[in-house]
């Protein structure tokens, strides 16, 4: 018995050295995993937003300007009535309003703060969707009607083959991916844990092998699809999207703060979500945008770019938003009117012709409801009357 009691104490000793060195080991990834599992927690999540590089692995994107590129004041506008419900309702962090570049409105709510670096989830794609458009400019890719695989080649033999770079712009590859974030197995929540251990996105998206339909002929949204864009940025420049990014958007943005994307464990960016910066950051890419890719007397993205990639061309349904290159139009859309967006309620609204701008930031677990989404359009457009009047001296 004596014996038997020496064995096992060395065997439980053995084992709790062991259990030391796995948890040392693999002690960050076992970290990035609870964080994913938390992330979305209602006491966590306007946290989690404001301080993704805690939990995840991450790199800076370009660098920050000193002083930052001018965002002037303008006469400050009285929001719409029932603006203040509305932003307690949506869960709104962060509203910023320009109205020709000027900065009309600015506030920071559950205790968010200006100098917060926010995550975009989705909104992200349409800077990679600006990406693309600089690099196609620069002939880099050849045409949007290339194959992926051209670009992209360990894509071959898989879901992706066949598609070209212009179906995955309009996310029309009819690729099959579970967008369902609420089904612990979905795609989107197997692709979350391949990021958070460290995985290879690459990998994750050549392994995908189902179709439901014949690329270019359906609409579906498919958040992997803006990864293999960017694969094929990367493969056509033979530079990462970070480096990419950083030089093209970002620093010429001359922004206030250092934005980062999260990575993969190759240091991979996570093209489709993983941007993170300021909401008045996030307003200067807009503003951008609005001024047709012209910043600062230079022009950043090509004119004839925005335009494309702004307006309506992918087969969406009568049913269903419009859908350019990696941005949204309304259904009901007004003349230049187009958005970014991204999960728990992430917005770039831009208006063209009224010269307005609006970013937002929240961490609304109703984004999905339709009615929901059409409330936060109708505000959009009740700020942009509001703010086109008080420039032209009315209320």
């Amino acid at each position: 018995m004596r014996r038997f009691g020496k064995w096992l104490g060395r065997v439980l000793l053995a084992a709790l050295c062991a259990a030391l060195v796995i948890g040392l080991w693999k002690g960050e990834e076992i970290k990035r995993l609870m964080a994913v599992n938390s992330l979305f927690e209602p006491d966590l999540i306007v946290r989690n937003f404001s301080n993704m590089d805690a939990a995840f692995l991450h790199t800076p994107v370009g660098e920050a300007q000193t002083p930052p590129s001018a965002l002037p004041d303008g006469p400050k506008m009285t929001l719409p009535d029932g603006t203040a419900a509305w932003l307690a309702a949506r869960k709104v962090t962060s509203l910023v309003v320009l109205s020709n570049g000027q900065l009309v409105h600015e506030s920071y709510h559950l205790g968010t703060k200006a100098e917060d670096r926010r995550i975009s989830w989705s909104l992200a794609k349409s800077y990679i969707s600006a990406l693309t458009g600089i690099v196609l400019a620069q002939g880099s890719i050849a045409s949007l009607d290339d194959p992926v695989t051209r670009y992209a080649p360990r894509l071959k033999g898989g879901a992706y083959d066949g598609a070209t770079v212009r179906n995955v712009l309009n996310m029309a590859t009819g690729v099959t991916f579970d967008e369902d974030y609420t089904d612990y197995d979905s795609d989107i929540n197997r692709m979350g844990r391949v990021l958070a251990l460290g995985g290879l996105m690459d990998d994750f998206a050549a392994g995908l092998t189902q179709t439901f339909a014949r690329p270019g002929s359906e609409w579906q949204y498919v958040s992997i699809d803006t990864h293999v864009l960017g694969m094929v940025i990367r493969a056509a420049t033979g530079r990462s999207v970070v480096d990419l990014m950083g030089a093209h958007i970002i620093t010429p943005l001359g922004l206030e703060s250092t934005p980062y994307y999260l990575t993969d464990g190759a240091g991979v960016a996570f093209a489709l979500g993983g941007l993170n910066m300021t909401t008045r950051d996030y307003a200067r890419f807009g503003q951008m945008m609005a001024q047709h890719g012209a910043w600062n007397g230079r022009q950043i993205v090509p004119k004839n770019w925005v335009i494309d990639s702004t307006t309506a061309s992918a087969p969406t349904g009568p049913d269903e938003y419009g859908y350019g290159y990696q941005w949204w139009m309304p259904r009901d859309a007004r003349p230049r009117e187009y958005m970014g967006r991204g999960i728990y309620g992430q917005y770039l609204y831009i208006n063209e012709e009224q010269g307005v701008v609006v970013a937002l930031t929240a961490a609304d677990a109703a984004f999905r409801d339709a009615d929901v989404q059409q409330q936060n359009i109708a505000l959009f457009r009740e700020i942009a009357d509001r703010v086109q009047g008080d420039a032209n001296g009315k209320r």
